[in-house]
């Protein structure tokens, strides 16, 4: 399983990259925000904070894909799950301040007072916003590329998310020129747009990861086994696990116990059930638990889980594949 080890290496090199780039221009953005006291950029900033935890949310789901093994009801964990309604209060948080201060911006225009919080818009800012989402598109077409290399579709979703927040962030730097010109009312109008904006983001994303780590049963166990025994050389299969949404990502668990004739080819066996599994209910992420045979006769009950090539009787491989 080489092959696919290295496919699941890339894709959890690729989102950690994205994660640490897009951390970065989040900070450059809101730093930029502060000193401008730009309600739109600072409104944008909510957008790529969604965009960095949703690639977050990715990296964990590929790094960590044995977490699914029933021990956590929330799929992947507490912890995670925790930090979502946490990211949501936030969001909830942020976006009511802005609105407020956008009402305050609004009734010093109304009454032709001064504004409590004028935009100061620079060339070098407009430059810097520029080269900022000339970064995203190039990760966001890096994620594109290795989509469809890797026939990821978190790799695939998390491009989605990049190019958005390239749209948006485009939208800013066009405002912001507009308010260089002495169109300062442009600032207050986006910021209220992408408030709104916000909120539809980050139900997209929740509503896509949330699935994901909730634990469930996505296809039934004694399906996947019928799928497991027609490949040759399967003599049993048990602790059957999946979570996830059948056509957008399913994350497979399983041990296999094979002939003893069959041990030497157990990762050509394991690529075979992958893509059984692959072809009938569309993109997974699979880990294999393979058994020479069993400690005990037929018939008897099954062995413990086992561990990890742990004596003469003991002998366990584990195979990762992702698609």
């Amino acid at each position: 399983m080489t092959e696919a080890k290295n496919r699941f290496r890339a894709s959890r090199r690729v989102l950690y990259v994205t994660l640490w780039l897009t951390l970065f221009i989040l900070s450059v953005k809101v730093s930029a925000a502060w000193v401008t006291q730009s309600l739109s950029l600072l409104a944008e900033s909510l957008h790529t904070l969604i965009t960095s935890f949703s690639t977050l949310l990715s990296l964990l789901a590929v790094a960590a894909p044995n977490r699914l093994a029933g021990r956590e009801i929330y799929g992947h964990s507490k912890l995670e799950s925790s930090a979502t309604l946490i990211l949501v209060a936030f969001l909830g948080f942020a976006c009511t301040n802005l609105l407020g201060m956008s009402a305050q911006q609004l009734i010093a225009v109304t009454n032709a007072a001064d504004l409590p919080f004028p935009t100061q818009v620079s060339l070098p800012l407009i430059q810097i916003l520029s080269a900022l989402a000339g970064v995203t598109i190039l990760l966001a077409f890096l994620n594109i590329h290795q989509a469809k290399v890797l026939n990821s579709p978190t790799l695939r979703f998390n491009a989605n998310q990049l190019l958005k927040d390239v749209l948006l962030t485009l939208v800013v730097v066009l405002c912001l020129v507009g308010v260089l010109w002495g169109v300062f009312w442009l600032d207050l109008l986006l910021a209220v747009l992408l408030v709104i904006q916000t909120v539809r983001s980050c139900w997209y994303v929740v509503n896509w990861q949330l699935p994901l780590m909730v634990q469930q049963s996505a296809i039934a166990p004694e399906v996947l086994a019928q799928i497991a025994r027609q490949v040759g050389g399967v003599t049993h299969c048990y602790h059957i696990e999946s979570r996830g949404i059948v056509g957008r990502l399913v994350f497979v668990q399983m041990h296999l116990i094979l002939h003893p004739e069959f041990v030497e080819v157990a990762s050509q066996i394991a690529e075979r059930i992958e893509l059984a599994i692959r072809e009938r209910y569309g993109p997974i992420q699979a880990i294999f638990y393979i058994d020479d045979y069993l400690r005990e006769p037929p018939g008897t009950s099954l062995p413990n889980q086992p561990s990890q090539v742990n004596g003469r009787s003991d002998r366990h491989d584990e195979t990762h594949s992702q698609n």
